[in-house]
């Protein structure tokens, strides 16, 4: 192969995308992906700034998301290193023996190759990497997205059990004035003793609902704590629940906007273009690659009698020489396994798009039904339930006064206000959990008339 032959196949090469560029174009650099996430639009649609607080610290200090991170950013450190080149060979021959020629004998020989993979495979390399890398990325933010729901229902959690936790007391405080009355009663021959021991029991058992509210809020702390990265015992107050309206659901728009929003659906498209890119690289298999070597040998001059008596022309001159080699890709068995390997890799990143699909169906159905059905059961507590409980126990004080009710009656009534005021703070909860739950299956806050009261 000529001089003139080398410099083109060589250009060729660089002209086809072989050789790497500092700047790919159209590469996606992590700060662009962070612009505007799922988990930053729900994290701004956060009107409690103790939560939004909480979120925040979660999302800046979660080992998981440090580890999906930092696996993200060696996987698009992949990228330039599939689109180099091999490293050249440098080799060097010595002649024990060494070749005698007409211009003398050969002493040493150097040898520098490149090897140059078929037109295209380099950049496909390196594409199959950035994709790899871009649904890592993906992959991340749908951490981060399902760990801002998670931190917003432990946060109702813990609010709901400080909820619990002021309805007992101020029903333990009510069974206290009930003992009293009860023992004033018994004391005067009007009651009886039984009334009195019954109360304390009640007590008692508010008692031991104010440890398991303990318990229970410890370990939603603790599980709170660990998502911040924060020591166990790091103490978090008392916290409220929010009150919300009732929000109107459109599923289609909701179901539009999760398709288009949920990390999941970037990274099902991520996949499944990487699968692609396998399957075109996989057919690039059956191409050879290009080897372009350069040879210099060392000659020295005649010693022989007839070379010092009539020196010939170029007598001790060196050679240079340039070859070119191919690799034969004739283990077709082996090519096409690599081809149904990367269609099959293409039908499994089709199929994970399907059941994120499926996925995402199944929530925003659930969802949607749960916080329609739970809103109606808090307007039931809070419109009738919660005042028939109230009424009746005052219709109970009133009459337990006019001495025309026993105690046992008047305890009766206050337990059916615990208990509905104690299921109220709960159905609150619950709301507050399916919304935060659903704004998480689709990637956005929810919009409605009335929204999240102050």
């Amino acid at each position: 192969m000529s001089t003139r032959l080398l410099k083109l196949v060589i250009a060729g090469a660089f002209g086809a995308g072989l050789v790497s560029s500092p700047h790919p174009a159209g590469a996606q650099t992590v700060e662009t992906f962070q612009e505007a996430t799922a988990s930053g639009r729900v994290l701004g649609g956060i009107s409690d700034p103790r939560l939004a607080e909480i979120v925040s610290g979660v999302l800046a200090r979660n080992p998981r998301i440090a580890q999906a991170r930092a696996r993200a950013r060696a996987a698009r450190l992949q990228a330039p290193q599939m689109k180099a080149l091999p490293d050249p060979m440098l080799g060097a021959t010595a002649f024990g023996s060494m070749p005698e020629t007409r211009v003398g004998p050969q002493t040493i020989m150097g040898t520098v190759s490149q090897r140059f993979p078929w037109f295209g495979k380099l950049s496909l390399r390196e594409k199959a990497a950035l994709q790899r890398a871009d649904a890592l990325d993906a992959d991340v933010e749908a951490l981060r997205l399902n760990l801002v729901t998670e931190t917003r229902r432990l946060y109702y959690e813990t609010a709901f059990l400080d909820a619990w936790r002021d309805v007992v007391d101020a029903d333990r405080e009510t069974l206290i004035q009930f003992e009293e009355l009860a023992r004033s009663r018994y004391s005067s021959g009007v009651g009886i003793e039984q009334a009195v021991v019954k109360v304390q029991a009640e007590i008692t058992r508010d008692e031991m609902r104010l440890l398991d509210i303990e318990t229970r809020r410890a370990t939603t702390i603790s599980a709170l704590n660990s998502l911040r990265d924060l020591p166990q015992n790091t103490a978090v107050p008392k916290l409220s629940l929010p009150s919300y309206s009732e929000i109107p659901l459109d599923r289609d728009t909701l179901r539009a906007r999760a398709m288009a929003l949920r990390p999941e659906m970037s990274q099902a498209d991520s996949e499944i273009a990487r699968a692609e890119t396998l399957v075109d690289l996989a057919r690039k298999e059956y191409k050879p690659d290009i080897t372009v070597a350069a040879t210099y040998t060392r000659v020295g001059l005649r010693s022989d009698p007839a070379g010092i008596a009539s020196p010939p022309p170029d007598n001790g001159k060196d050679v240079f020489a340039i070859s070119a080699s191919i690799n034969l890709p004739i283990k077709r068995g082996k090519l096409r396994a690599g081809v149904d390997e990367a269609a099959e890799v293409r039908t499994t990143a089709a199929e994970g798009k399907r059941s994120v699909v499926t996925d995402i169906d199944r929530s925003l159905g659930e969802l949607s039904d749960r916080i329609a059905l739970t809103f109606q059961q808090l307007r039931l507590f809070d419109r009738v339930l919660g005042l028939q409980a109230d009424q009746s126990l005052r219709s109970a004080q009133a009459a337990y006064a006019s001495g025309s009710l026993s105690s046992l009656d008047l305890l009766d009534a206050e337990r059916v206000l615990l208990e509905v005021r104690t299921a109220t703070e709960r159905a609150r909860a619950d709301y507050a959990i399916a919304i935060a739950r659903l704004e998480g299956a689709v990637g956005e806050p929810l919009t409605a008339s009335g929204g999240l009261q102050p």
